[in-house]
């Protein structure tokens, strides 16, 4: 459940508790204080519906294992419709609690514990000091097994309390204790749905249950309901901030609500697309555009932010990675891969990107759509944008231009004007108010990135050549795991900074960030290291270690500063010249104007004059 800021309900704004009395627009609320009834005008990305605050990047849901993970997500499928309620709503928890089999107690707790961290691992299972004591044996779990697939998965489709009789002749039959028939009732309710209908039922009748209707993509409710992503190269050809020399396209990946069609995020980026490209751009759409505004000197607003309820992608191998599974179901995010052969289902984004290479297409150095549009255009030799400008010339058309232009999607409405008016609402509907701001942005950051595997020695964690080190690997070096062999743990990192790496410890489940174990060495970025070992294999005798590194940024950086230097002698040569050539031209356009002087000078200077006459001699001093 997403939380809503709007009129009414209580939030907290720096720890303390307010309530809201209006909206002042996308980016403000008006607040009155319940400790003493003060009123203030808020950011209301500032605003909570918890006290909470940053902590620690705990990371409990990356190292589950995927039984205790599937029940915490049970948890959470079963008490999400009560979350959409203000307040508890007793009747609605007893039918829960009837459902579930659990006490109203139970569920009341999980209802609290959810909405004060907002995560799913928050509804892990403590682990009990009892554990593997009272339980069934592992020759008992394997007959109920058996008996389950072999007697209850059947076209015939028998009661549970039926399957429960077999059960109990098995055990028997076996000599073993019979379990008690809720038992039985629970690992009926463990098996999954959709498997349960295709075994029962028919695969017919579970693709017509569990399946989505073909022919357009579902119909959405709200902002944030579902969020499409997807990649495309665009069709420019960038240069490299030094030199200015063409180095290729970029990849683009972005996000738009559905609902809305704002874009709500986006990452550019000259490798292939991957799985960092989507954390990334899930990041950016999630986080508030504040800060991203105003370090490119933007005053405009972007106010789509918070968590999306649906993220809906193609079956792209970058969207079918663990850790951005993981991060989705830890933000109660629900991931839905496009069917394949079903262009239909994705045309918001495609038709965003087709607007976007439109624009693009009108830049210098554009590629255009296809060689028969391009013809003799010299794409690589009219190149002059680099990454960071494409990004700040993107940034733009989409906060001044792209969410203030009509949209046929929805009505000829401007996305901005339809945002605003689904958050304050219209006529007779109900606005649903601003989205909550995620607490800590590094975290959500981190949860999305692909991790690696890494050991850790003496000299700390090594990852593509560089070492690094912090005081927290101490107790870990040399640990061996269960085979013998080194101990891998979990590591991520940001490829737009790999100075600093963040490693999980596996018994806090909490990220450390491990700087270099060289601390002379220079911040960069993913595709700064390339290019260093690019420029230290092109040397016979270079051997990649991080003193080769450090030289080889040293010899980058030097090259930059000699071709700056470079650049402006030539230009201050050439504004010399041109000097030089316009003096010249004008001494030659004045020749005709002097000769055009009259031959007979005025009388004023027949007077001879004194050559030795010195200065100031005729000019008499008056001293009193």
């Amino acid at each position: 459940m997403l939380n809503k800021i709007r009129p009414g309900c209580l939030v907290y704004w720096r720890e303390d508790a307010y309530v809201v009395i209006e909206l002042s627009n996308l980016t403000e609320a008006v607040v009155r204080s319940v400790e003493n009834q003060r009123v203030a005008v808020v950011r209301a990305s500032e605003l909570a519906s918890s006290p909470k605050s940053v902590g620690r990047l705990e990371a409990s849901h990356v190292l589950i294992n995927d039984k205790e993970w599937d029940q915490a997500l049970s948890k959470y499928e079963l008490i999400r419709p009560l979350l959409q309620e203000t307040r508890n709503d007793h009747e609605k928890i007893l039918a829960a609690s009837r459902e579930s089999g659990k006490s109203p107690a139970t569920i009341y707790r999980w209802l609290q514990t959810f909405r004060d961290s907002g995560l799913v691992s928050s509804l892990l299972r403590s682990r009990r000091h009892d554990k593997g004591s009272g339980r069934l044996s592992e020759d008992a779990e394997t007959l109920i097994n058996n008996v389950i697939d072999k007697v209850y998965l059947v076209e015939e489709r028998p009661k549970v309390s039926q399957l429960y009789q077999t059960v109990k002749i098995a055990f028997e039959q076996q000599g073993l204790k019979v379990p008690h028939i809720n038992t039985i009732h629970r690992r009926v309710r463990d098996i999954d749905e959709k498997e349960r209908t295709r075994r029962r039922l028919g695969p017919r009748a579970a693709k017509h249950i569990h399946s989505p209707l073909r022919g357009k993509f579902p119909a959405t409710l709200a902002p944030n309901s579902v969020v499409q992503i997807d990649h495309t190269p665009v069709d420019v050809i960038l240069v490299d901030e030094q030199h200015r020399l063409p180095i290729g396209r970029p990849y683009l990946t972005m996000s738009i609500d559905v609902h809305t069609r704002m874009i709500s995020g986006f990452f550019l980026s000259l490798d292939p697309p991957s799985a960092v490209s989507a954390a990334l751009c899930i990041a950016h759409a999630v986080i508030k555009k504040d800060e991203w505004l105003a370090k490119r000197d933007i005053d405009a607003e972007w106010p789509i932010y918070g968590l999306m309820q649906k993220i809906h992608v193609d079956n792209a191998k970058e969207f079918v990675g663990r850790a951005l599974s993981r991060g989705c179901e830890e933000y109660g995010i629900s991931l839905e891969w496009r069917p394949k052969g079903q262009p239909n289902y994705g045309p918001h984004i495609e038709r965003a990107f087709r607007t976007f290479m439109s624009e693009a297409h009108t830049l210098k150095g554009t590629t255009f759509s296809n060689v028969k549009e391009k013809l003799d255009y010299d794409s690589e030799g009219r190149a002059c944008l680099t990454l960071a400008e494409l990004e700040l010339w993107l940034t733009l058309y989409i906060v001044y231009v792209y969410h203030n232009n009509k949209h046929v999607g929805i009505c000829d409405f401007p996305p901005i004007k339809c945002y605003a008016q689904c958050v304050f609402g219209a006529g007779d509907e109900l606005g649903v108010g601003l989205p909550e701001s995620i607490a800590n942005e590094d975290k959500l950051r981190l949860d999305f990135m692909p991790f690696e595997h890494k050991s850790v020695q003496r000299h700390g964690i090594t990852w593509d050549y560089i070492s690094y080190y912090a005081p927290v690997l101490k107790n870990r070096i040399g640990q061996k795991d269960a085979n013998g062999k080194s101990r891998k743990f979990y590591c991520v990192r940001d490829p737009r900074d790999i100075s600093v790496i963040y490693f999980l410890d596996p018994d806090q489940k909490v990220y450390y960030p491990i700087p270099y174990f060289d601390a002379t060495l220079p911040p960069m970025s993913k595709w700064d290291l390339k290019e260093v070992r690019r420029i230290i294999k092109s040397d016979p005798r270079g051997h990649v270690n991080e003193h080769a590194i450090r030289e080889g940024y040293c010899r980058m950086r030097k090259i930059e500063e000699e071709a700056i230097e470079k650049t402006r002698l030539a230009k201050n040569a050439r504004a010399t010249e041109k000097r030089k050539r316009r003096t010249v031209e004008r001494r030659v356009g004045w020749k005709g104007v002097h000769s055009s002087v009259s031959e007979h000078p005025t009388d004023a200077f027949d007077e001879e004059v004194d050559d030795n006459l010195d200065a100031f001699d005729e000019i008499e001093a008056g001293l009193s």
